[in-house]
């Protein structure tokens, strides 16, 4: 039997998950990974319990499939992307926390580049927006607030990277100092057409050159582990960022094939072939995981608070004790009684770029329960993405191509049969559920696997996939329009 190791490494846990060949999983661990919040707007991690956890992870899940490192083909790992970690070349220990893509700090620094009118040059280079989002202003924000890092990082002592980055350092002992192009399309510094760090955003950012890491496809020789910690070495041979791994995963290999993700946000990611193609409504361009040297791109969309609305259900109002008790409770009422919620608890994302927005509940009358405001918290997730999608088929019409057909899904929250129906409703297409959830972690595991000779190609990877339902639309046009009319009209109440 031949398995593959995959690393995903997430914004609210680690997790080891070992597969067979054919993509079935065979065993899985997970730890939960601790938030800091130090300041109203800032997220941070601590790198070290990255690293702890998911290490510790990937050892428990070999242990429960009952095999060793030896009977391992290839490890492969996705991760949290725009999270950004800088740390010391020598001892191997962090700077600071890592400062976790949700994170808003660097929105100063993002609105001076948009003052000095370097929209455009961002946009054309890397496909993004400026937002504190990304990785860039992020790193700029590290250098110019540590004690000691910008000088540090000046004599060639630093290291950034992403989460992937930062685990490869680990897992090889700080032997390889690399990245995948996936990752490294989501800091604002690489230049997606070329394939290339690029010299004038690092400029612009006033980032020395000599931080950055080496950017390979995302099927590729990324090293080994080394042996002690695994109990035998492993060729590493698969990094892509969690939203390009699951795109990978749900084998959405050619133009037009869409898929969403329902974790802590949501991320929709369309393919569009080796053609760069600039959003006109408000999504970003990215790159898609790479098998080869040639570019792939998609278009996506991000929004901010998905599964996490679930959360803060759970942790801030204690309406539920668990995760897993909203679909009762929403399911509890008919519909959510006229009350919305826009969960802008980071401002909002795509396609809106409202940063200043804050999260609102309107529509509550006397007669509101929390069933009510749980109902709408779990329609929040479908308005949003159906928002994206909307925004995702105006642009592949504008550019010769047909609207959006058919949405993968995946992710924790797609399990939610509730949310899965009413996000078939809104957008008026099937929305289908694979037989492995587990897509983002699945896709970092067929990339090592191909690096290694266990797949031929992404064809023997389409076949493999497998729906496990399909859900069909339900609600006629003109209500759902109504529908997202009047969400249109809460998002406004959000941002004034």
């Amino acid at each position: 039997m031949t398995y593959l190791l995959a690393l995903d490494q997430g914004t609210s846990s680690s997790r080891g998950i070992v597969f067979d060949e054919r993509g079935h999983i065979v065993a899985q661990a997970q730890q939960e990974l601790p938030q800091i919040y130090p300041r109203p707007g800032w997220v941070e991690h601590d790198p070290m319990e990255i690293w702890r956890t998911q290490l510790a992870t990937a050892q428990q899940a070999l242990r429960q499939a009952g095999i060793g490192a030896k009977d391992v083909r290839a490890l492969g790992i996705t991760n949290q992307r725009e999270t950004t970690v800088l740390w010391n070349r020598r001892t191997g220990r962090p700077m600071h926390h890592a400062i976790v893509w949700q994170d808003r700090r660097s929105e100063p620094i993002c609105a001076t580049l948009r003052e000095q009118g370097c929209a455009e040059l961002v946009q054309r280079k890397t496909g993004l927006l400026i937002d504190a989002y990304f990785s860039g202003t992020k790193l700029q924000w590290l250098l110019d607030k540590v004690p000691g890092a910008r000088a540090a990082a000046e004599r060639g002592e630093l290291a950034f990277g992403t989460v992937d980055c930062w685990l490869i350092w680990q897992l090889t002992g700080g032997r390889r100092h690399v990245t995948d192009v996936s990752n490294a399309s989501r800091t604002m510094l690489f230049n997606v057409r070329s394939n290339q760090w690029d010299d004038e955003l690092l400029e612009l950012l006033r980032i020395p050159r000599v931080l950055m890491p080496e950017v390979l496809p995302s099927s590729s020789d990324f090293g080994r582990t080394a042996p002690e910690l695994l109990g035998d070495s492993i060729a590493i041979g698969g990094v892509a960022g969690d939203q390009q791994s699951a795109l990978f995963g749900q084998a959405c290999f050619s133009a037009g094939m869409a898929k969403n993700t329902y974790g802590t946000g949501c991320f929709m990611l369309m393919h569009t072939g080796g053609s760069f193609q600039r959003s006109e409504n408000g999504l970003l361009t990215t790159s898609a995981a790479q098998t080869s040297h040639a570019p792939e791109y998609a278009m996506e969309g991000s929004v901010f608070v998905g599964g996490a609305v679930v959360q803060w259900l759970r942790d801030g109002l204690r309406a539920i004790s668990a995760s897993s008790e909203v679909q009762a409770l929403a399911e509890s009422v008919p519909d959510s009684g006229g009350v919305m919620m826009v969960p802008a608890f980071t401002g909002l994302g795509a396609p809106y770029w409202k940063p200043e927005a804050r999260g609102t509940i309107t529509g509550l009358t006397r007669g509101t329960t929390l069933a009510h405001v749980a109902r709408a918290a779990l329609e929040s997730i479908a308005y949003q993405s159906a928002a994206l999608l909307q925004a995702m088929s105006r642009d592949a019409v504008a550019q010769g191509g047909s609207p959006v057909s058919e949405l993968r899904v995946d992710g924790g929250a797609c399990v939610n049969d509730l949310l899965m129906q009413f996000q078939a409703d809104l957008l008026g297409i099937p929305v289908v559920r694979p037989a492995v959830v587990e897509t983002t972690a699945l896709g970092a595991a067929y990339l090592a696997g191909l690096s290694r000779g266990v797949y031929a190609g992404t064809a023997e990877l389409a076949e493999l996939w497998r729906a496990e339902r399909r859900f069909l639309p339900t609600l006629a046009h003109d209500q759902a329009e109504a529908l997202m009319a009047r969400w249109e009209h809460a998002v406004a109440q959000a941002t004034l």
